[in-house]
């Protein structure tokens, strides 16, 4: 699956859209492959103040379970509520589909801790390489 232009990532591999002073984030497909098939997403509590890398919620898989952490600062404002009917959009649509929350921003300056497309890219190679 090709690494969308637009996205800011974590070493941790959420993504992030950030759309003014709203960001909707994920899982990247890297993550979503190591997860294997999710069972469940645990819907973040809303209006919940999040600091950047901290735990948002959890998704359980066949093979694990995994924390999934802010890519930024803000307040949880809403859930993808698609995602608990049909927790394996995350699988086959971790960028679009299966997005997991929107976040309110409260410090768009964090953005610079976080990796482009090509940063990412780059990460992840080296991360295979080490498999």
């Amino acid at each position: 699956m090709k690494i969308p232009d637009n996205l800011l990532y974590t070493k941790e591999h959420e993504w992030v859209l950030i759309n003014g002073k709203k960001a909707k984030m994920g899982i990247t497909d890297f993550a979503q492959e190591h997860l294997g098939d999710v069972t469940y997403v645990e819907p973040p509590d809303d209006n919940k103040a999040v600091k950047q890398f901290e735990m948002v919620t959890t998704i359980e898989s066949v093979k694990a379970a995994s924390d999934v952490y802010a890519p930024l600062s803000g307040k949880v404002t809403q859930f993808n509520s698609s995602l608990e009917a049909s927790p394996e959009l995350i699988n086959k649509s971790p960028y679009e589909d299966g997005w997991i929350a929107l976040i309110e921003l409260s410090d768009e300056s964090e953005k610079k801790n976080l990796m482009n497309k090509s940063q990412y890219e780059e990460y992840v190679t080296k991360l295979s390489t080490r498999e």
